[in-house]
């Protein structure tokens, strides 16, 4: 798409890209009435009628008469020129089709439906005869502030009064019915509402970061701040600025359930509650927000990684809180970082970035140690509250019976904080009942049937479910290998099995499990974290949706269940995501005037990771961890591309995968090793085979371009397909 925007009179040819998976641009007159380049339009393709967007000039070279014509252009704010600009690199740097992209960036609902109505309800100017007590209400209400319009619902319960009493009034001419646009804009934020204190060393990071939003320049800034620190408080100040410049700002966060408090604190600093872009908001305010952010309607967007790729007419700061969480990857469609792609976004908008963590992942670490990005360190918690103190409890040296996984030690610790009333939080990373089940006859290992993996036994569901595919089914009686009876035995523990022993050893404790499958809606995963801070459990138990941004005042004891879990493993960012998970999950405890403890079981001690986790020197581990890496040539010292094949047999998978392994030269023109193809850690997933291949090169290399002409040379036949990763993740 070109700079600034270009008008297209009736008849002429236009660019149109649209949704549907063409490699190509279509080429249409524009409408009746002309269109501006970057409109949102509804053209037609063969028998249906498609959305897509004036991309620039049509094809000449060809007979015009042929064409068809635009058939209507959408009432919504045209796509701008650096949002183009934004899906093309995107496009460009995860190496995804141009549809998908745009596809991403227009996923709400009716958006070519025409502005729907909904009926609003005012002061009118007749009078009722006979005023109740009720209809008294109601017109005071109407009155009390200043015409303004309500829905049946919001006056009638301002009023304290039934619906049928405003109706009543209609009939009478004493309220108005009117039909209004249903997508209206969202309220202002008051940027000059005074927010709560701060520290000296918070307002020295507030002034640093204002003073970026106020130079209108691109800018990124890592915001290190111990657990507790008041990072929120910090980056609400370079909020507050980018509101007062008539700018818009997008703060995003790695939980549904971190929404609910965060708002809150939105509406306390700013008076009115902003807009909220996740997967538990309703398709009418999905497609509200589309809209009013494009009209720059919306002043502050809160949302999940998506939120990114929303229209803004003029966006000034981008916000990743908690920036390390691997909930910013998308693993599935188009495989983008969402901490990366929000610094680009802010590049092509002139914006500034702040990246918020206590544990910052090693590649924003390592782009601050190179001086890409401003860092600003919060070293103190705020207020009273002080870190935790952590200690290793040494499982070599505790009495424990193979079916227990709490230590004496440890439950010494929980009883003392009941006795207080204070709350304590066991934490493992493990879903469900137990990992595996095993038959004690024949030693057969219950798999999916769809998967190479192990099924998790769920004993609040009664069944067995494959954590790849979803699949479930009932616990078997009998072993489905030998066919022996009561001889099906869970190994190893998980969050469910915890909570049962947790039962059995603490009887009067109030217990709550914190688990992503046990809540059937984002709304009671909310309902039950408020629950558990205003001090409606003594015993958590969670896995890792724990250790994100929860505030839980009473909570002073923190348990690691199993330190070493993570250290096993061929995954590169072990060690640095074991570091990052137990330091923010210890960093729950003490966060009000009660001072923390968190004790971690662990067989390995003396672990360098567990080292630095215990003595708290952060730096001195992501030095250790960078050195490592650099050796290694690997992100963020080195570039790196994982390629999933997928078929319905692995004989398919492998012929492509050896067929691109023979064909490497596009790579190794640039210096870039391949690696593979070998079957995927998880070789099957939902019945299709999976090989991988990796692709590893120098960090100056220009990856993509090479990447893309070596996977050009096949197509992938029948139902094989093929994705690319570029900076993966995981690599299961």
């Amino acid at each position: 798409m070109s700079t600034g925007p270009v008008f297209f009179d009736p008849g002429q040819r236009v660019a149109v890209l649209t949704t549907q998976p063409l490699d190509r641009l279509l080429t249409y007159r524009a409408p009746e009435g002309g269109c501006w380049q970057g409109a949102f339009v509804e053209v037609p393709l063969g028998p249906r009628k498609v959305m897509g967007v004036v991309w620039g000039p049509g094809e000449a070279g060809f007979d015009a008469s042929k064409l068809r014509a635009v058939s209507r252009v959408l009432d919504v704010a045209p796509m701008r020129t650096e949002m183009a600009e934004f899906l093309a690199r995107v496009g460009d740097y995860t190496l995804t089709p141009m549809h998908q992209m745009l596809r991403l960036a227009t996923r709400a609902p009716g958006l070519t439906d025409p502005p729907s109505m909904r009926k609003v309800y005012r002061l009118g100017s007749g009078q009722a005869e006979r005023m109740t007590e009720a209809r008294v209400r109601v017109i005071e209400v109407l009155r009390d502030y200043g015409g303004l319009a309500f829905t049946l619902g919001e006056l009638a319960e301002m009023a304290g009064v039934t619906t049928s009493v405003v109706k009543g009034l209609v009939k009478l001419g004493a309220v108005r019915e009117e039909e209004s646009p249903r997508d209206l804009p969202y309220p202002r934020l008051d940027p000059d509402a005074p927010g709560k204190p701060l520290t000296e060393d918070q307002r020295a990071a507030a002034e640093a970061l204002v003073a970026g939003v106020r130079s209108g320049d691109y800018g990124t800034t890592l915001l290190r701040g111990v657990t507790g620190s008041g990072k929120t408080e910090v980056y609400m100040e370079a909020v507050a600025e980018t509101l007062r410049k008539g700018r818009q700002a997008l703060v995003l966060l790695p939980e549904i359930a971190l929404t609910a408090e965060f708002l809150k604190r939105v509406e306390a600093r700013f008076g009115a509650r902003p807009a909220e872009w996740h997967s538990g908001v309703t398709m009418t305010e999905r497609r509200r927000l589309w809209r009013m952010v494009g009209e720059g309607e919306a002043p502050l967007v809160v949302g999940a990684r998506s939120a990114l790729y929303l229209p803004f007419r003029d966006l000034g700061l981008i916000v990743v809180d908690e920036e390390h969480d691997q909930s910013y990857k998308q693993e599935d469609g188009v495989l983008y970082s969402a901490r990366d792609m929000a610094v680009m976004r802010a590049s092509v908008n002139a914006a500034r970035v702040v990246l918020a963590s206590a544990t910052p992942s090693l590649e924003s670490w390592a782009n601050a140690e190179a001086g890409k990005y401003a860092r600003l360190d919060l070293t103190s918690r705020f207020g009273e509250a002080v870190l935790p103190e952590m200690r290793a409890i040494d499982m070599r040296a505790e009495d424990l019976p193979g079916n227990r996984w709490i230590s004496p030690t440890l439950e010494a610790h929980i009883r003392d904080r009941m006795e207080k009333g204070e709350q304590s939080l066991l934490f493992l990373n493990r879903r469900g009942y137990a990992p595996v089940t095993i038959c004690r006859a024949c030693g057969h290992q219950i798999a999916c049937d769809h998967c190479d993996a192990r099924m998790v036994e769920h004993r609040f569901l009664k069944r067995l479910v494959c954590h790849q595919c979803g699949e479930t089914k009932p616990m078997p009686e009998v072993c489905p290998s030998c066919e022996a009876e009561g001889k099906l035995a869970p190994v190893g523990p998980g969050v469910e099995r915890l909570a049962e022993e947790v039962g059995e050893r603490f009887p009067e404790a109030r217990v709550a499990v914190l688990s992503s499958d046990l809540f059937g809606s984002a709304r009671a995963l909310k309902a039950q974290i408020e629950l558990i801070a205003q001090g409606g459990a003594d015993i958590i138990i969670g896995t890792q949706m724990v250790a994100k941004g929860h505030n839980f005042p009473l909570l002073t004891l923190v348990g690691v269940i199993d330190a070493d879990l993570g250290l096993q493993g061929s995954d590169l960012r072990a060690a640095e995501k074991t570091f990052q998970l137990i330091r923010q999950v210890a960093g729950r405890a003490g966060r009000a005037d009660k001072p923390g403890l968190a004790l971690l079981q662990t067989f390995q001690p003396d672990h360098p990771v567990i080292r630095a986790i215990l003595s708290g020197d952060e730096e001195g581990f992501w030095r250790a961890e960078a050195a490592e890496r650099q050796a290694a040539g690997v992100p963020p010292y080195g570039r790196m591309a994982g390629i999933v094949i997928s078929a319905s047999s692995a004989e398919a998978a492998f012929d492509l995968g050896n067929a691109l392994a023979r064909a490497d030269q596009p790579l190794r023109a640039v210096g870039a090793q391949l690696y593979g193809p070998a079957p995927a850690p998880i070789a099957r997933i939902r019945g299709r085979h999976r090989v991988r291949l990796l692709v590893k090169a120098d960090r100056a290399v220009a990856l993509q371009p090479a990447l893309r002409q070596w996977v050009g040379q096949f197509t992938p036949k029948g139902d094989t397909r093929l994705s690319v990763d570029i900076d993966p993740q995981s690599f299961y």
